[in-house]
């Protein structure tokens, strides 16, 4: 990696396993077509915050123990731990129920706060009556695995209930909720809402909100449709849509732990004019990614137009040779960038200010071109309706490094604020899964940094002279950061401070001028 101290060796990163989870895709009979309803998670969850999802949850212990224990309740089902987990979710997070006769109820008040107080009360109150599984009716229309570019990995099957007319009330628990709005959507206006930038959804979403729609105007209704989808789940790989005409494909790489993956973006429409963006395969997984997803362009009827390089850092960039044997495409990149790449006539420099229209069948769309080099020299962003690429600058998913070698960490904090002040929808990083609260994300990046830069000038003003002692002083609260990384990014800071005037350094150590 181009952004690790010398000396410091990657340490290995592992892929997370999905755990199983189950999530409930509740429906209601309306005049105007079947709804369903979904949640909007809060913006302080660690994982998907300000995403619209369905309710549920992992399976647990006591899903499992139940299974276990009383055989005789849904004792037909091959899958009735992740039932037992549907159940408990239903209850937790929405107030929901099966009446025993067929249909939902909302639950009591006391019955619900035993539960959300502990899991395992669920057991107990399945035992005593107080809640039932009888004549509850659930169908599995689709199963999907988390990406492994999360650091939380999910195999969640997505059950079908029907509710009926009117349907039911959710409610939020007591305390704490993962959500603070509940909404019902027809199937195509969730789609619509998506394709206009209007709510942020993730990527199974997206896919299973399309296969409903195709499934309504073929089958008729939503119910008919999700009966088709429970003869046959969909399974397997399928499309990450992160924004409207934004793709991802995820390319394993050796970046910086605990992130496993470099995001490789494709923009444009389906059935017009595509670029793929840091293509950074370089062992035969991230080849065999690359060419399932350029074949599934070229099987849209796309045309790939050309392939942008963000920055020139090896995570970024793949084997060239291998990747013009899966396709051929012009280069467009920073000239930083381009110096560290074979030259060809079809190449294109990207600076500031430029942009470039990809027609598609919708009409065209236009990316801007902005410069944000503090974490590479010559790194660019790409600013769409849809959100902005952001390469390098921010992450869910671990941290992002400001190399003392070749960072700059003023342009890098400067670059942050400007990102923000451009308010986008979404961020689209390099490495990790979308961002879908960008000005929250960008402000605690901004404010650590911040603190950081003053924490590094206290050091110095203490009267610490050598970058160890620096480093040492100015990191106390991350006592588990590597020593060499530290000593790295407080060089980094030490560097700015050098360059607006306020530390020194006339060879016999750091001071305050």
């Amino acid at each position: 990696m181009g952004e690790l101290p010398e000396g410091m060796e990657m340490p290995k990163s592992e892929r997370a396993a999905p755990r199983p989870s189950a999530s409930v895709i509740l429906s209601r009979e309306r005049e105007g077509g079947h709804e369903i309803l979904l949640g909007h998670r809060v913006s302080e969850l660690p994982a998907f915050p300000d995403v619209w999802s369905f309710p549920g949850g992992a399976i647990s212990r006591v899903d499992r123990a139940v299974a276990e224990s009383h055989p005789e309740w849904l004792q037909n089902r091959d899958d009735r731990v992740s039932v037992f987990a549907l159940l408990r979710e239903m209850v937790e997070e929405l107030g929901v129920v099966p009446d025993g006769k067929g249909g939902l109820t909302e639950v009591g008040e006391d019955i619900r706060a035993e539960v959300c107080a502990d899991k395992a009360n669920w057991r107990s109150l399945m035992e005593l009556g107080a809640l039932t599984c009888q004549e509850f009716h659930c169908e599995v229309i689709t199963d999907r695995t988390t990406p492994p570019q999360a650091p939380a990995r999910f195999h969640n099957l997505f059950f079908h209930v029907p509710t009926g007319d009117p349907g039911v009330t959710p409610t939020f628990p007591p305390g704490r909720s993962e959500f603070d709005e509940f909404r019902w959507w027809r199937p195509i206006d969730l789609v619509s809402s998506w394709e206009a930038n209007e709510i942020r959804l993730p990527p199974p979403i997206v896919t299973l909100a399309r296969d409903l729609v195709e499934g309504i105007e073929m089958e008729g209704d939503l119910q008919s449709a999700c009966d088709t989808l429970a003869a046959d789940p969909p399974t397997g790989k399928h499309r990450f849509e992160y924004g409207p005409g934004v793709e991802c494909v995820l390319i394993p790489t050796d970046t910086l732990p605990p992130a496993t993956h470099t995001n490789c973006f494709i923009l444009g429409e389906r059935g017009g004019e595509r670029v793929v963006i840091d293509p950074a395969a370089k062992d035969e997984e991230g080849f065999e990614e690359l060419a399932f997803k350029i074949q599934e362009i070229y099987d849209d009827g796309s045309s790939i137009i050309a392939t942008i390089f963000t920055h020139r850092h090896p995570d970024h960039i793949g084997d060239l040779k291998r990747i013009s044997e899966i396709y051929q495409a012009p280069i467009w990149a920073s000239k930083e960038t381009l110096a560290v790449i074979s030259p060809c006539d079809s190449d294109r420099v990207l600076k500031e200010g430029d942009s470039f229209i990809l027609d598609g069948p919708s009409g065209g769309i236009r990316w801007d071109v902005i410069e944000s080099p503090g974490h590479c020299p010559g790194q660019i962003c790409l600013v769409g309706e849809s959100g902005i690429v952001s390469a390098d600058n921010c992450t869910l998913v671990g941290t992002i490094l400001v190399p003392s070698g070749e960072g700059d960490m003023g342009a890098y904090i400067s670059g942050l604020e400007r990102i923000r002040s451009l308010d986008p929808k979404v961020l689209f990083p390099g490495h990790g899964p979308l961002i879908a609260n960008p000005k929250r994300v960008l402000t605690d990046y901004i404010e650590h940094r911040k603190a950081r830069h003053q924490k590094v000038l206290e050091a110095v003003r203490a009267g610490n002279s050598d970058i160890s002692r620096i480093a040492s002083a100015a990191y106390t609260d991350s006592p588990g950061v590597h020593p060499l990384l530290a000593q790295d990014q407080a060089l980094s800071h030490l560097k700015e401070l050098q360059r607006t005037g306020e530390v020194g350094n006339d060879g016999s150590g750091f001071k305050v001028v």
